[in-house]
């Protein structure tokens, strides 16, 4: 049987089954990286910005109907972090000729992982971004997005601990790519 991958920018309605599909990736896909308090802890860290959303910059690649996975790009400086999130977003739109896009809220459901799905939505979010004039994009990554995004051709900029959730920091590793 042959499966079809397929496209599309997030509206407000896919906001359900976007966070179950984030919940869902932070539980099982960062035990392999984080302590477990860290993982709870990185639940206040983590999330998807409506933001995103609203700009139509947030693409879930979808299999078969089902959404396989999901990520954006910005024009605007917030570097990271959701809606429910301690880390406090700035809206200002960002200059092409002299800022990196951002890269934001990649997760990948967990019924899908290591099959391309995770590159897809990057090289859909880097052409959507070099298509905007951008030259450069960055991230803040997770330990478990790591390994991808060095394979995608992101060199680290920075390591960065989360402010402190319940006594608890989350690493973060802040990265970036020449388009």
């Amino acid at each position: 049987m042959t499966t079809t991958l397929t496209h599309r920018f997030a509206t407000m309605d896919d906001l359900p089954a976007l966070r179950e599909l984030m919940a869902r990736a932070i539980d099982q896909l960062q035990h392999d990286f984080l302590t477990p308090e860290q993982v709870q802890a990185s639940r206040h860290v983590m999330g998807l910005d409506t933001q995103l959303i609203k700009d139509g910059t947030y693409v879930m690649v979808l299999r078969d109907g089902q959404i396989a996975g999901c990520g954006g790009w910005s024009y605007r400086a917030t570097l990271y972090g959701g809606d429910a999130s301690v880390v406090a977003r700035e809206p200002e739109v960002l200059d092409p000729a002299k800022d990196a896009a951002r890269i934001r809220a990649m997760y990948t459901n967990p019924d899908f992982v290591r099959q391309g799905i995770g590159r897809r939505v990057m090289q859909i979010c880097e052409d959507c971004a070099r298509e905007a004039g951008f030259k450069r994009t960055e991230m803040m990554a997770t330990m478990a997005g790591v390994p991808l995004y060095r394979a995608m051709g992101y060199e680290p900029i920075e390591d960065v601990l989360s402010a402190p959730i319940d006594g608890v920091q989350v690493p973060l590793l802040r990265m970036g790519k020449v388009l």
